[in-house]
């Protein structure tokens, strides 16, 4: 039976983001769970959906949190957690996900773990059905593609992703965007090579440690993550985003990205270059156009108030540990996950330093948002 998790009024949440002003907000924990918790997401009354994060390899890769905070219910059901020989009509490596204002989960599976052609697949929370699958095949999906997150377009009818570029065989330096038709389910693939996907040269340092990676030959290489946060505006007017390792929040037009007649390189020159940032994952915006990141190396979510675009630290608690996806709830809440991502064995010389329980935090933003943002 499906649960719907309890709620605050949005009036209390005005009232909290009002009085923290320009100060900190103190991030409160809205859920302990057993294992690491990737994006969050919400149907219009309120359910909570998360992916597992992938980095785990979890047995299940969507759930629903239950109404205690505390347990989950695999969504939308377990055989689609669950893979199986002669067919796709599984997850497989989950990562991004979100909610639109008609009750669909729109899940986002790079299919990594099996080889698989990556999809984007929608569940209908209302009727409790598959609502369409969407196909991100060759040549849009290459070798060392990570399809990590994305942004649902009802006004363009399009999905915007931002790959990594650190999939299997992958070092960030064939990051990009993937836009997929609501439509035709036509795939483009753009601004692969631009500074707005690459990743700077810039190394991600949690507790004054430099995250490396195997380099394959012996040694230890810095990782580098491409395009990674993304976010679009209230009209579907600006799409923000970022490489996770990088200095800087882009943000370039639908109506540009939209322009068939464009090249790359000059959809490339539309690119504007929106504010400075420090290295970070998840991004989200509200309706008056404040940017939520979260900032990896730090256990904070920063915000970038679009009247001044200059990034300062908004949300943090102590055991914010590698906050990953943020968004906006029905509650009148921005919700951010703890991933534990720096603790994991492949960081920290073979030692698992990552544990139960992984929260999920919640806290006021400056401004109301929208479901699914």
């Amino acid at each position: 039976m499906k649960k719907t998790f309890a709620t605050l009024a949005v009036l209390s949440c005005i009232s909290l983001s009002s009085a923290a002003g320009a100060q900190d907000v103190e991030a409160e924990v809205i859920a302990e769970l057993p294992y690491s918790v990737g994006n969050v997401t919400f149907s219009p009354d309120n359910r909570v959906f998360f992916s597992h994060h992938p980095f785990f390899s979890p047995d299940v890769r969507v759930a629903e949190l239950n109404a205690d905070g505390k347990g989950f219910t695999p969504f939308p059901n377990e055989s689609w957690n669950t893979p199986r020989e002669g067919t796709d009509d599984f997850f497989d490596s989950v990562l991004g996900l979100r909610g639109d204002e008609n009750g669909v989960i729109w899940i986002l599976d790079m299919g990594h773990r099996h080889g698989l052609t990556p999809k984007i697949v929608g569940w209908d929370t209302r009727t409790d059905s598959l609502e369409r699958i969407y196909y991100i095949p060759e040549p849009v999906s290459i070798q060392g593609s990570q399809h990590n997150d994305f942004v649902v377009d009802p006004i363009n009818r399009v999905f915007v992703i931002a790959d990594e570029g650190i999939g299997p065989g992958g070092d960030g330096t064939i990051a990009a965007l993937v836009t997929v038709d609501m439509n035709t389910g036509t795939t483009r693939r753009v601004l692969q090579g631009h500074e707005s996907t690459l990743p700077e040269d810039v190394p991600i340092t949690v507790n004054g440690r430099d995250l490396t990676v195997p380099d394959g030959n012996g040694g230890q290489a810095v990782i580098k993550v491409g395009a990674d946060g993304i976010a679009l505006d209230k009209n579907s007017e600006w799409l923000y985003y970022g490489p996770l390792n990088g200095g800087w929040i882009y943000r370039l037009k639908m109506a540009d990205l939209m322009n068939l007649d464009l090249s790359d390189e000059e959809l490339g020159n539309r690119v504007e270059k929106y504010a400075e940032k420090p290295n970070n994952g998840g991004l989200s915006i509200d309706m008056d156009g404040n940017l939520y990141l979260t900032e990896v190396e730090v256990t904070s979510v920063g915000v970038i108030p679009a009247d001044t675009r200059e990034y300062r630290r908004y949300a943090s608690a102590p055991n914010l540990i590698w906050p990953d996806g943020v968004s906006y709830s029905p509650d009148g809440h921005m919700y951010v996950s703890a991933a534990q991502i720096s603790e994991a064995a492949l960081f920290n010389d073979g030692e698992d330093k990552s544990g139960a329980p992984f929260y999920i935090f919640r806290f006021p933003p400056l401004a109301a948002g929208i479901i699914g943002r």
